[in-house]
């Protein structure tokens, strides 16, 4: 009696989204970071007299634009609460802290930021708390550097404030990151082994026989699972097809240059790939292409023609 053999490992690896976000800030948004530059929180009133903080330029109920400033206090209170035991890199604390929602005095909307507190057994709703203020501010919701308990009795009222500050903000720069831990699961984790042995592999849909390169693990039409894989290509047709003409930060391909879809022989879902091996202005719908392997490449670096005649348009038009 022999063993089975176990299952391959599923891939994991870490994966990061990240770019810079640039906008500009109307005279609300302006007046409010510079504002906190200053150890100023404004805030702005609707037309039935409710006092918004962070403010808003349009009234979330008429959405008529809204223009009043008004200034409220620095202390607030906690309406609602949540204990961060494991701060995240560049969270506003390094050490455990609770986020929590805070009313401003004068205000009628709370806004969101970290509370400064030993554990959560000292944090509460209904508790006074005042603004910490960052030793260096620039403009930003960071000026605050947190929330930190205060026994400040509720006291300020919001009062007017026509917004103007010396060398206003107008600009803002916000760094978008995502980090997490990714996993193609097994099906994909299969097709990028393949790939690594110069083999295309999809899986076979039970049910409607459709092939799917990459495979997804279950079929979307009939939304049963694949599990019978099937070895595709190499050659393939391509379907449809863009020419790039902007340059992409870190891509060391010169423009233009072309990325179309492909259907490989044997699949009924095409996938994308960059076409090199003949000028850009000769790829044609129909044309039939081979993968091209760098050496140590796990998966084609680009597809280049095969020198068939190209494939009738009855053969893909399904796939485009």
């Amino acid at each position: 009696m022999t063993a089975a053999a176990s299952p391959p490992e599923v891939l994991r690896a870490p994966l990061v989204v990240e770019f810079p976000f640039t906008r500009s800030l109307g005279p609300v948004q302006s007046a409010f970071l510079t504002g906190l530059r200053e150890r100023v929180v404004l805030g702005v009133k609707t037309a039935d007299g409710k006092v918004m903080v962070p403010p808003v330029e349009y009234d979330p109920v008429t959405a008529e634009e809204i223009r009043e400033l008004v200034e409220v206090g620095a202390a607030g209170t906690v309406t609602t609460w949540a204990w961060n035991g494991s701060p995240r890199p560049n969270q506003p604390l390094a050490a455990p802290f609770a986020w929590v929602l805070v009313r401003l005095d004068g205000a009628a909307t709370a806004i969101l930021h970290a509370l400064d507190a030993p554990g959560p057994e000292a944090v509460h709703t209904g508790m006074r708390v005042r603004i910490r203020w960052a030793e260096e501010r620039t403009g930003a919701i960071t000026d605050i550097a947190c929330f930190e308990p205060h026994d400040t009795p509720e006291a300020a009222q919001a009062t007017p404030h026509d917004g103007q500050f010396a060398d206003a903000v107008t600009g803002i720069v916000a760094a978008a990151r995502l980090d997490y831990t990714y996993s193609p699961g097994r099906s994909q984790t299969a097709y990028i082994n393949a790939l690594a042995d110069r083999r295309t592999v999809g899986e076979r849909c039970p049910s409607c026989h459709k092939v799917y390169v990459p495979p997804r693990g279950a079929c979307p039409t009939c939304g049963v699972a694949t599990t019978d894989q099937v070895e595709v290509g190499p050659a393939g047709t391509v379907t449809t097809y863009c020419i790039v003409n902007i340059k992409a930060r870190n891509l060391d391909i010169e423009v233009p240059y072309v990325y179309a879809h492909i259907a490989l022989d044997g699949a009924d879902l095409a996938l994308h790939g960059r076409i090199g091996g003949i000028p850009y202005d000769q790829v044609r719908m129909g044309l039939r292409v081979e993968p091209v392997w760098t050496e140590g490449g796990r998966h084609p670096d680009h597809y280049r023609p095969t020198g068939e005649p190209d494939a009738d348009y009855d053969a893909y038009k399904e796939l485009i």
